[in-house]
C-alpha cells in the first residue's frame, strides 16, 4: 500500500473517522467520498483515452507490465545481461594482450612484458612482475 499503510491501518483510521464524524454527518461524508472517487475514475479514464489517442496504434503493442518499475530487480537485470552476451574466447598463453601495465613509471603493454618474461624462460603468470590473467574478470 501507499506510505506504509496496510489494510488494518486503513480500517482503524476509518473507524476512528466514523466515530469522530458521528452518525448524523457520516452519510453526507460518505456521499462526498463517493463523488470524489467517481471524479477520480473519470479523470483516469480520460487520461488513458488521451494517451491512447496520442500514441495511436502503438498503445496496444506496449507491454505495460514490463515497464512497471517494481519489476526492476537488479539481480535479474545483471543475470539477463550476462546470459545475453556471447561467451568470450579464452586467451591462449602466447596471445598478445592489449592491456597496458605500468612498470617503473612507463607504460608497457602486457605483450611486451610477456615477451620479456618468455625471454627469461619464465611464464608471465608465474613471474612476480607479470600481471596474472583472470578469464572471469571484466
Amino acid at each position: 500500500m501507499f506510505f506504509g499503510l496496510t489494510i488494518e491501518k486503513l480500517l482503524l483510521i476509518g473507524v476512528i473517522a466514523a466515530l469522530l464524524v458521528g452518525p448524523e454527518r457520516l452519510p453526507r461524508y460518505a456521499e462526498g467520498l463517493a463523488k470524489m472517487v467517481g471524479r477520480l475514475r473519470e479523470f483516469l479514464r480520460g487520461a488513458k483515452t488521451r494517451v491512447r489517442d496520442e500514441m495511436g496504434e502503438d498503445f496496444d503493442d506496449v507491454d505495460w507490465r514490463r515497464l512497471d518499475p517494481r519489476q526492476y530487480d537488479p539481480r535479474r537485470i545483471i543475470r539477463e545481461a550476462l546470459l545475453d552476451e556471447a561467451p568470450l574466447k579464452p586467451v591462449s598463453p602466447g596471445a598478445p594482450r592489449p592491456a597496458t601495465v605500468a612498470l617503473g613509471g612507463a607504460g608497457v603493454t602486457a605483450s611486451a612484458t610477456r615477451a620479456s618474461a618468455s625471454d627469461s624462460g619464465a611464464d608471465s603468470t608465474d613471474s612476480p612482475t607479470g600481471t596474472p590473467y583472470d578469464s572471469e574478470a571484466t
